[in-house]
């Protein structure tokens, strides 16, 4: 694309700024921060690459038009005016989105019904031919949000959201996603050089995600993108920031990340999703390491470190189990005695972990786990300040 186009970049609630900070990395200029999204201006280019790079965005949308409305009609001729034959021809399959807020509309159903419509009319008018609807697997998505008084067309760059990496098909009874665990290790200040737990590890996205970023493998470098569907999308072009990436990729990198769970089955399961991300080679040599271990007992692989984790909320699955805040003390005793030196970061959405623990956070971050409200807890192990006072 010779002109530069405006990209909408959607992020879990909270991680806005890291998402900023990844782009402005790619030297992506002109990043605003708005709540639950970051935007851009620049080539497709840059927006690939976003794509290709990104670890904490969720999905990356192109802005092909905007358009006052006052109701289904307007939409539909907006539909009619739009030039869609600058990015597909008729023989593409479509999937039309719409969201909406404080819209006047009276069914967004219908508001797709009239989109499709006006996509389709338009090319019937100028090639005699029209694109057939694929709500499974389109070749080209569109995306339209309408607020009280306007209505903005987009075109989806992704297909599958972002977080979906193509290593996850073994999944834990409430799975984190990928773009989360990301978000986490970042906040925590986690690199490759500091030695990392996750002692409830569930489907192994924390550990997963951490090994891939110490060894520098890019989250879109194994799947597929709709951008390149797009008809004047560079193959080439693409071909050689594939490579590009393929060439910053260290399996060799020093790193010790070990993850935990209660369960054999569950943390069977997580070895199997590393081994399909490409980490076998980090597995074999012990550098990544996945066992059973009940949290409450589980021991520090360094004599420094850090500890990330999204514990259960609420009531464990098992009924004869404890409950998770009386679990969560145990925890924390087996911390106070066995993890000095230690920084331990809990993702909850239960506000009062920090008491069930009998431990001082040094700092809540609020977060968003999916619809769940969340805080990111950070507890700081230093030796000597967990004695009881009488």
């Amino acid at each position: 694309m010779k002109n530069p186009a405006h990209f909408y970049v959607v992020v879990p609630l909270g991680l806005e700024e890291l998402c900023a900070q990844e782009l402005s990395a790619l030297d992506i200029a002109g990043v605003r921060v708005q709540r639950g999204a970051v935007t851009f201006t620049g080539s497709l280019l840059d927006a690939q690459r976003a794509c290709l790079y990104c670890r904490t965005a969720s999905r990356i949308l192109m802005r092909v038009g905007v358009s006052d409305y006052q109701d289904e009609e307007d939409i539909y001729n907006f539909a009619c005016r739009t030039k869609w034959e600058r990015w597909f021809g008729p023989e593409a399959t479509i999937r039309v989105d719409v969201n909406a807020r404080r819209s006047p509309l009276r069914s967004l159903d219908f508001t797709v019904l009239r989109i499709k419509d006006g996509i389709c009319d338009r090319f019937m008018h100028f090639m005699d031919q029209r694109p057939s609807v694929d709500t499974a697997h389109p070749d080209i998505r569109v995306f339209a949000f309408v607020d009280p008084t306007h209505c903005t067309f987009y075109l989806d760059l992704c297909g599958e959201a972002l977080f979906k990496r193509g290593w996850r098909t073994e999944k834990g009874e409430a799975p984190l996603k990928e773009n989360l665990a990301s978000g986490l290790l970042m906040l925590a200040g986690w690199n490759a050089g500091t030695p990392l737990l996750d002692p409830f590890c569930g489907s192994g996205t924390i550990a997963i995600e951490a090994a891939l970023a110490a060894c520098g493998v890019a989250p879109g470098l194994k799947r597929h993108f709709l951008f390149e569907n797009f008809s004047d999308f560079d193959r080439e072009a693409w071909r050689e920031e594939l490579e590009e990436a393929k060439a910053c990729v260290n399996m060799h990198v020093p790193v010790k990340i070990a993850a935990s769970d209660i369960s054999t089955i569950v943390v069977g399961k997580a070895e199997q999703n590393a081994r399909r991300a490409g980490l076998g080679a980090l597995i074999d040599d012990g550098r990544l390491t996945f066992s059973a271990c009940d949290a409450r007992v589980v021991k520090p692989i360094a004599a420094e470190g850090l500890i990330v984790a999204n514990p259960p909320y609420g009531e464990q699955s098992n009924p004869k189990s404890a409950t998770v805040a009386s679990m969560m003390k145990d925890v924390a005793d087996n911390l106070k005695h066995n993890f000095a030196g230690w920084t331990a970061r809990f993702l909850t959405s239960d506000r009062n972990l920090p008491r069930q623990m009998r431990l001082k956070e040094s700092k809540k971050t609020p977060l968003f786990n999916g619809p769940l409200e969340c805080r990111f807890f950070e507890f700081n192990l230093v030796a000597g300040s967990f004695r009881d006072k009488a």
